[in-house]
C-alpha cells in the first residue's frame, strides 16, 4: 500500500496513548500546547522515496508543490530527498532558498506574478518560469532584458480536462483563471519574446484526483500539442510539466490510486522528452496530524452532541471551504470503545466552524486530546488569525525525538506590525 493510501502516518502506534514517530501525542500536547501541528519525518521521507522509486528509469523530475505546506524544515527534508519545487509566490521562493534548495530545480508558477516577484526569482536564479498569460510574458521579457539574461520558460496551458474533484480545486478545465487556452499558444510563440527561452508546456488539471484516466488524457493532449508546435514553428521544445494532484485518503471511503499506479498510467510518456511532475498534497498530507484539547460540550435536545476543541477553521479552513472530511481519534483513549457519535466543533465565532460531523469516538471529557489525521496539506499553509487567535506551533517527530519547526505565535506577534497614529493617542 502506498503512503498516500493510508489515513495515518506510517509510524502511528498504540501504546498507553497514541504515538507517532516514537513520540507520545499526549505528552507532545502537554509540552508544546494545542492546537499543535505534528509532522512525521519518516512518513514524509517515505512518500518522497516512493515517488522516486515508482518513476525510476524515466526522465522525470520531481517537483514538490510547495503551496501544500512550505516551511524551512519541511522544504529542507524534501530538498534532501532530491526534489525540486513548484512555487507560486515570492514567499515560497524565499523559503525554499533559505532552506538550501537547488534553485535551478525551482519553478515559479502562478497567474499574476508581480515585477518584484519576478525580479527576485531571477536574482535567486530560479530555474524555470511557468508563463501564464500575455501580460506576464511581456513583463518577464522586459525584466529579463533589463537584467541581461534569457529566462527559461514553460507555457502554462489549459488542456480542457474536467476531473471529478471539488469545483474550487479544478484547474485544467477550459473555463479557468490559469494558463493560455490552446488556441492562444500560436500567438504567444509567434510574438518571439527575445529574452524568453521557451522550453515546453505546463498544465495542471486539479487536486485530490482519483481518476488516472484524467492524467492519460492530459498527457495525450500535451504531447500532441508539443509535436504540433515543433512542426509548425520549426522548434525543438522537449519539456512537459504535467502538474500533480494525486489524491490522498482522508476517510475510509476515499480510494486514491497508489503512486505506483500513477507511474504505470504515465508509462507511455515519450522517452525523448523531459517530464516534470508536481505532487504536493500526496507528499505532505499523510505525514501531518493536528492535536486539539477538548473543552466544552453541548447536547442539543433530540439532536446532535457537539464537542468543542481549542482550534478550528483558523488552523484548518478546509471543512468550511470545501466540506472536507477527516478521520480522528482520542489520543489519550486509544483502547477505549468508541460508543458516542459527536460533532467536533471549533472555537471560532462561525456556525460553519465544524471540523468533523457525526464521528463515533469514546465518551469524551474536558482535557482529552483529539488527533485529527491527514492534516499536513493545506492546514498550516491556509491558517489565519481569524478571531485574533494566535497560529499554532508545528513540531517534527522522528525516532522518539520532537523538535519545534514553527513557533507558536504570541499575543505580541498579533500586534507587533501595527501602529496607533499619534493623533489617536491625544
Amino acid at each position: 500500500m502506498s503512503i498516500n493510501q493510508s489515513i495515518k502516518p506510517i509510524t502511528t502506534e498504540v501504546k498507553d496513548n497514541l504515538t507517532i514517530g516514537g513520540c507520545d501525542l499526549v505528552e507532545l500536547a502537554k509540552r508544546y500546547g494545542t492546537p499543535l501541528y505534528v509532522i512525521d519525518e519518516a512518513t514524509l521521507r517515505g512518500i518522497c522515496r516512493e515517488y522516486k522509486n515508482a518513476f525510476k528509469g524515466k526522465n522525470i523530475n520531481m517537483m514538490y508543490a510547495s503551496k501544500a505546506l512550505c516551511t524551512l524544515s519541511t522544504s529542507a527534508i524534501i530538498a534532501s530527498e532530491g526534489f525540486g519545487f513548484d512555487t507560486v509566490s515570492i514567499g515560497e521562493i524565499y523559503t525554499v532558498y533559505k532552506a538550501g534548495a537547488d534553485m535551478s530545480k525551482v519553478l515559479f508558477n502562478g497567474n499574476n506574478k508581480s515585477r518584484r516577484e519576478l525580479e527576485l526569482a531571477i536574482d535567486l536564479k530560479v530555474g524555470r518560469f511557468s508563463v501564464d498569460n500575455f501580460y506576464e510574458a511581456e513583463l518577464l521579457n522586459t525584466i529579463a532584458q533589463e537584467k541581461g539574461i534569457s529566462a527559461d520558460v514553460l507555457l502554462r496551458v489549459t488542456p480542457a480536462i474536467e476531473c471529478h474533484t471539488h469545483e474550487y480545486i479544478k484547474t485544467g478545465q477550459l473555463d479557468s483563471k490559469f494558463g493560455f487556452d490552446l488556441s492562444q499558444v500560436d500567438e504567444v510563440i509567434a510574438s518571439q519574446y527575445s529574452n524568453l527561452n521557451i522550453k515546453g508546456l505546463h498544465a495542471h488539471i486539479g487536486s485530490q484526483i482519483f481518476e488516472l484516466q484524467s492524467y492519460r488524457d492530459e498527457v495525450d493532449i500535451l504531447v500532441s500539442e508539443l509535436k504540433r508546435i515543433n512542426q509548425k514553428f520549426g522548434l525543438n521544445l522537449t519539456e512537459l510539466n504535467i502538474g500533480g494532484g494525486l489524491g490522498v485518503k482522508y476517510t475510509e471511503e476515499d480510494c486514491p490510486p497508489s503512486v505506483e499506479e500513477l507511474a504505470q498510467a504515465l508509462s507511455a510518456l515519450p522517452d525523448d522528452l523531459t517530464i516534470y511532475i508536481e505532487p504536493g498534497r500526496s507528499i505532505i498530507s499523510t505525514s501531518g496530524v493536528t492535536l486539539y484539547t477538548v473543552g466544552s460540550s453541548k447536547q442539543v435536545p433530540n439532536g446532535r452532541k457537539y464537542i468543542a476543541v481549542d482550534g478550528g477553521m483558523a488552523d484548518n479552513p478546509r471543512p468550511a471551504m470545501y466540506k472536507a472530511k477527516y478521520t480522528a481519534e482520542a489520543a489519550n483513549k486509544p483502547d477505549v470503545q468508541e460508543t458516542e457519535e459527536v460533532t467536533i466543533a471549533g472555537r471560532f465565532c462561525e456556525s460553519g466552524d465544524v471540523l468533523i460531523e457525526n464521528i463515533t469516538l469514546p465518551k469524551l471529557e474536558t482535557g482529552d486530546i483529539i488527533c485529527v489525521y491527514n492534516t499536513g496539506a493545506y492546514n498550516y499553509s491556509m491558517a489565519s488569525n481569524y478571531n485574533r487567535v494566535e497560529k499554532p506551533a508545528m513540531v517534527l517527530v522522528n525516532n522518539s525525538q520532537s523538535d519545534i519547526i514553527v513557533n507558536r505565535e504570541s499575543l505580541e506577534d498579533l500586534v507587533y506590525k501595527e501602529n496607533i497614529p499619534d493623533r489617536l493617542r491625544r
